[in-house]
């Protein structure tokens, strides 16, 4: 906002997801939550920086079908006033043994594995106003005591 810094790892949605606590994640499904938390730098540049994203690590201990539903994987979240775009939204799958990952597009469903790790790394909020300081300049003229002839 124009007087603030954006908050971090808020969640919007028009939808009835919500974001749900670890524990309860683990306790009524087959998963294990490696990571959840603030994904640091991914706020856009500003005067005011852009709210950070938040990244979630999780892994599945036997087979299921995993569905996204999200935005702002393709179009970046954009500042105002000159403030800088937020980093865009990156889901991957990284397979059981593997160490390359495979990245989801914004709306898909894949089955997983028991072993594999989804990460959802959601968006930054754009930053707001320019945080290049302007210059002054160098000499301030007087005001004018009468209007231009052409007024």
């Amino acid at each position: 906002g124009p007087t603030f810094e954006g908050c971090a790892a808020v969640q919007t949605h028009m939808t009835n997801s919500r974001l749900t606590d670890p524990e309860i994640l683990e306790a009524r499904f087959p998963v294990r939550v490696l990571q959840f938390g603030i994904r640091h730098g991914s706020g856009g540049r500003g005067q005011y920086r852009g709210g950070d994203g938040a990244v979630r690590r999780i892994e599945f201990l036997e087979p299921m079908q995993v569905s996204m539903l999200a935005n702002r994987r393709s179009t970046r979240p954009f500042g105002l006033a000159g403030g800088g775009e937020g980093a865009a939204g990156i889901t991957r799958l990284w397979p059981a043994g593997t160490q390359q990952a495979v990245e989801w597009p914004a709306c898909a469903s894949f089955a997983v594995e028991a072993g594999d790790v989804v990460e959802v790394l959601t968006p930054g909020g754009g930053g707001y106003g320019s945080d290049v300081p302007i210059e002054a300049p160098a000499a301030v003229s007087a005001p004018a005591t009468e209007a231009p002839a052409d007024f």
